[in-house]
């Protein structure tokens, strides 16, 4: 019992311990700041989730063709409930430094980002054979 008291006790001063190097090189007002941006940016992408399923059609249909007007509703439906959930969680525990330091959790960070299409290497691909 006592080494399980112990091994408890040690595991949680290296939990508190262990992040505080990391935030002792920032500046506060940056933390502060992207604090903020994270909170801002789950706010925006639990209100704009919905913009997923057009958006999903769209770019679905434009890259499979009519096939894309099955499937993309589809893929609608399933990154407008992960983009709000994302949403939910990055404004919820925008005080947490994680992942990666305040980073986003999802690529594009915004629903209104990412509609370029995709680069195509297929000439890339045969030029060099």
């Amino acid at each position: 019992m006592k080494k399980v008291l112990l091994f408890a006790t040690m595991l949680l001063v290296f939990v508190v311990t262990v992040p505080n190097p990391v935030r002792a090189e920032q500046q506060p007002e940056m933390i502060a700041e992207k604090m903020a941006v994270k909170f801002t940016r789950g706010l925006a992408n639990t209100f704009t989730s919905v913009v997923e399923l057009p958006k999903q059609t769209v770019l679905t249909v434009r890259d499979m063709g009519a096939a894309g007007y099955l499937i993309g509703p589809i893929k609608g439906v399933g990154m407008t409930i992960y983009r709000g959930f994302v949403g939910v969680v990055e404004t919820v525990f925008c005080v947490v430094p994680q992942p990666g330091y305040y980073d986003p959790l999802m690529d594009p960070p915004y629903v209104w980002q990412g509609w370029e299409p995709k680069r195509d290497t297929s000439q890339v691909i045969s030029e060099g054979k």
